[in-house]
C-alpha cells in the first residue's frame, strides 16, 4: 500500500479507535521479517517496544543510492507505525529521505496528539535510524 492510500484512509476515519485498528491492520502488510534479522544489530534503540529495521541500499545505478527497508516489531500498533514509517521512505534516494519530515505527516494524520510519549520517542527512533543509514549511503556513494 502506498503512502496516498495510507492518508486517504486515514482521513476518511474519524474515530481513533478505528484509526488505531488501521493501525494495526497496516501491521499486518508488512512483509515478513527473516528470523535472522531480529537481532542486535537490526534492533532500533529508544523505543519501548522492540523494533527492528533492515536497510539495503541500491546504488546499481549512477547517482545516488536508493534504500529500501524492512522492519518489525513485537507490537501491534507499533508494527503500524513501522509500516508507516517505510511507506514514508522505503523506495526511496538517500537525499529525499534526509529532507522528508515524517513528522509532519504524524502532525496532519493526528497522530502526533493521539500516541504515548513512549511511542513517540519510539518513532523518532526509527526516523533517526533511517536518516543515519541514508547519510551513510550517500557518503559511501561520495567516497
Amino acid at each position: 500500500m502506498n503512502l496516498e492510500e495510507i492518508v486517504d484512509n486515514f482521513n476518511f476515519l474519524d474515530d481513533w479507535e478505528d484509526r488505531y485498528r488501521y493501525l494495526i491492520e497496516l501491521g499486518r502488510t508488512l512483509e515478513p521479517l527473516d528470523e535472522a534479522a531480529h537481532n542486535d544489530s537490526n534492533k532500533v534503540l529508544g523505543c519501548a517496544s522492540q523494533v527492528w529495521l533492515v536497510t539495503k541500499v541500491n546504488q546499481e545505478k549512477p547517482g545516488e543510492p536508493v534504500l529500501t527497508f524492512l522492519g518489525d516489531s513485537d507490537a501491534h500498533i507499533v508494527r503500524g507505525l513501522v509500516a508507516l514509517v517505510l511507506a514514508i521512505y522505503s523506495g526511496n534516494p538517500a537525499s529525499k529521505i534526509l529532507t522528508t519530515d515524517a513528522q509532519d505527516l504524524f502532525k496532519e494524520l493526528g497522530l502526533s496528539a493521539h500516541l504515548t510519549p513512549q511511542r513517540s520517542n519510539g518513532v523518532r527512533s526509527m526516523i533517526e535510524r533511517i536518516k543515519k543509514d541514508a547519510r551513510r549511503a550517500a557518503e559511501a556513494a561520495v567516497a
